[in-house]
């Protein structure tokens, strides 16, 4: 079953985007450092909140680079689960799922991590470790897991984000005329 992820940043960018919640726009955050781009398009799923306290993080390993905003339905293949920390600072989970676009018109035939080419991962994690050391940040990939564990992750990212949501409306059961809350914004971690 497809995941609808929101592309913040396109594959090959220099430029990091952030969504700001605020406004409904995407913003310009920073520049990755020179000869560093996105290797394929990097998003968020609405509506949840993975332990990093952002949204969840999808990749989306597209034939061609999407745009900011642009919600793509996503077949997850799997996970690289890492951990990320600060200078001297505690360490956060800060998994990556690993999705390829799925419509009607797109059908994918990889259905796991397995069935992407060689070396392929490699390179992700290679990325994720390099742009986090530019940034005075660890990040140590932990394992890759299939899709069922992707899976497990989104359940629990949108549990996390419901209970949350829950928390914040007032007693009345009304918060600001609407029950639903809205969708967290990005706090520039990548």
């Amino acid at each position: 079953m497809p995941v609808e992820v929101v592309i913040e940043t396109p594959a090959g960018s220099r430029s990091k985007y952030l969504y700001d919640q605020e406004r409904g726009i995407f913003r310009l955050h920073k520049l990755l450092p020179l000869g560093a781009t996105f290797p394929f398009d990097f998003g968020f799923v609405p509506e949840t909140l993975a332990q990093d306290g952002d949204p969840l993080d999808v990749l989306v390993l597209s034939a061609e680079p999407l745009f900011p905003g642009c919600r793509v339905d996503v077949r997850l293949l799997g996970v690289i689960e890492a951990e990320q920390s600060e200078k001297r600072g505690k360490a956060i989970r800060n998994d990556r799922l690993i999705g390829v676009p799925e419509t009607k018109k797109i059908r994918p035939r990889e259905r796991t991590l397995a069935d992407l080419p060689p070396g392929v991962l490699d390179q992700l994690e290679h990325f994720f470790v390099s742009y986090n050391r530019a940034e005075g940040r660890t990040f140590t990939p932990l394992a890759r897991r299939g899709p069922e564990v992707a899976l497990r992750l989104l359940e629990e990212a949108r549990r996390a984000y419901g209970s949350r949501a829950r928390a914040e409306v007032p007693r009345s059961g009304r918060a600001g005329g609407s029950r639903k809350a809205s969708v967290p914004s990005r706090s520039g971690r990548l």
